[in-house]
């Protein structure tokens, strides 16, 4: 009489093991000091006829939140660095000023 082989291991493999896969990839972060600049941030606005509608993240409650936030030139990153020590972003500035903003100078 034979009993099972204890030589060979064996093991049982589901039929389908299930992957995981983000929801939405996380955006590339940096430190927010990309070429040393400051950037500007649009926190939202309101229109003539409305009430306020956020464009997203602000600085503080990123800042605070650990959230990142997205400049007008495009950049993404988690602020944390006070940008009076930086020069302003040129693109951001360029942005704010053909949108007819006040741009303070530096």
């Amino acid at each position: 009489m034979t009993g099972p082989d204890t030589t060979t291991p064996q093991t049982t493999m589901p039929a389908s093991s299930p992957t995981l896969a983000p929801a939405r990839p996380d955006p590339a972060l940096d430190d927010g000091d990309h070429d040393r600049m400051a950037h500007i941030v649009l926190e939202g606005y309101t229109p003539k006829d409305g009430e306020f509608v956020s464009a997203g993240p602000g600085v503080v409650e990123g800042m605070v939140n650990s959230t990142p936030v997205r400049a007008l030139c495009g950049k993404v990153w988690v602020p944390g660095r006070d940008p009076k020590r930086y020069a302003l972003c040129p693109t951001c500035k360029e942005i704010a000023e053909g949108m007819g903003w006040k741009v303070p100078a530096r």
